[in-house]
């Protein structure tokens, strides 16, 4: 067992507790990680939200740091590496077989809060059990036991704060755009929602060198900043009719739409949006039913699909994101404002403002 400082949930609405915990040792299938830096998801805040029976609760997903120490059965991953955190899998059903891990039939087990099989707790606080194992990791902490499966391997000169993003954000939005939409030089994207998930979105048409690409985004601060990333137009979907705007700013219809926001209007307008022909991928876990209307998707050949996880490969995905921005091509940097972990709700107010678009925590 080793102490360790991490930030509990207590309470659905309570800021979070940065208290004291106990983290076992790795098990003979475990990792245990020495977390340096974790980016903050909307996911952990929907969750934290969400009202678990359980607490305390330990959330965080986008984890980045060095290995400590492996369980015996652990031979991918050795002390020393550098690692960022990501979803898990099973590797064994024939979603993850067919190189989709995150349409894996065992997600829901393994990574929402998921235990060891026997039961025994991986962290206590005053002798209590933490409810952990979110994506494997749960890495609000200093440190975090994950597993072979979502441990990815990077190079050690690899700025923690830089990569721990790529666990979940900026690979769902980059994602969506390299393995889900596919954009040619020749066509047009338009992405809805200029939050850490879009941009990143964005940022992958551009690598693509996607000819014109529209963001649509209520926040002036975000707008700015799209139009700085390499945006073809960035417009506010409160200054009139959105999908005319659209239709002029890409003449007659977007081939490619990104809906980050989770919104059934916003989603209704991206489909309306597109050209004959044009696909819209969904990305944002939102609820309700979006008002498209049938005759324009039989007659335009539209394309609606949802997206989890960019429809990534994790373990080859990441790297080859940390080598596009090496190369130039991807400036993450841009999106990300570190903070330490002890200003976590300084963090989370300034993406509520808009004025930070990817908070990651140091420890």
């Amino acid at each position: 067992m080793l102490t360790t400082s991490a930030l509990l949930s207590r309470h659905p609405s309570a800021p979070f507790a940065l208290e004291p915990v106990e983290i076992d040792g790795p098990r003979a299938d475990e990792i245990l990680v020495r977390i340096e830096a974790v980016g903050i998801c909307h996911t952990d805040l929907v969750t934290r939200a969400a009202g678990a029976a359980d607490r305390p609760v330990l959330l965080g997903h986008e984890g980045c740091g060095t290995v400590e120490a492996v369980g015996a059965a652990v031979d991918s991953v050795r002390p020393g590496q550098r690692v960022v955190l990501t979803f898990r899998q099973c590797g064994d059903c024939a979603n993850c077989r067919n190189g989709r891990p995150a349409y894996c039939r065992k997600s829901v087990r393994l990574n929402n809060f998921g235990s060891r099989a026997d039961r025994t707790p991986r962290i206590t606080a005053a002798g209590a059990p933490v409810l952990d194992g979110f994506f494997g990791q749960s890495s609000f902490a200093g440190y975090a036991l994950t597993t072979a499966d979502n441990t990815v391997v990077v190079d050690p000169a690899t700025d923690p704060v830089l990569a721990a993003p790529l666990g979940c954000g900026f690979q769902t939005g980059a994602g969506a755009v390299h393995n889900a939409l596919r954009p040619g030089t020749d066509d047009t994207l338009v992405v809805f929602g200029a939050g850490a998930v879009g941009l990143a979105g964005l940022l992958a048409a551009v690598a693509l060198g996607v000819s014109r690409t529209v963001v649509v985004e209520p926040n002036p601060t975000r707008r700015a900043l799209a139009l700085d990333l390499g945006a073809s137009a960035a417009l506010d979907p409160a200054a009139g009719d959105t999908v005319a705007a659209l239709r002029d700013h890409t003449r007659g219809g977007a081939s490619h739409c990104l809906d980050t926001t989770g919104s059934p209007a916003v989603l209704a307008d991206a489909v309306a949006a597109l050209a004959i022909g044009g696909t819209v991928v969904a990305v944002g876990l939102g609820a309700g039913t979006p008002a498209i209307d049938v005759r324009d998707i039989v007659l335009g050949g539209k394309t609606i699909r949802g997206c989890l996880e960019g429809d990534a490969t994790p373990h080859t995905f990441i790297p080859h994101l940390l080598d596009l921005h090496a190369a130039g091509r991807f400036p993450i940097d841009r999106l990300i404002t570190p903070y330490p972990h002890t200003d976590i709700e300084s963090a989370l107010a300034d993406q509520h403002r808009g004025t930070t678009v990817k908070p990651v925590l140091t420890w």
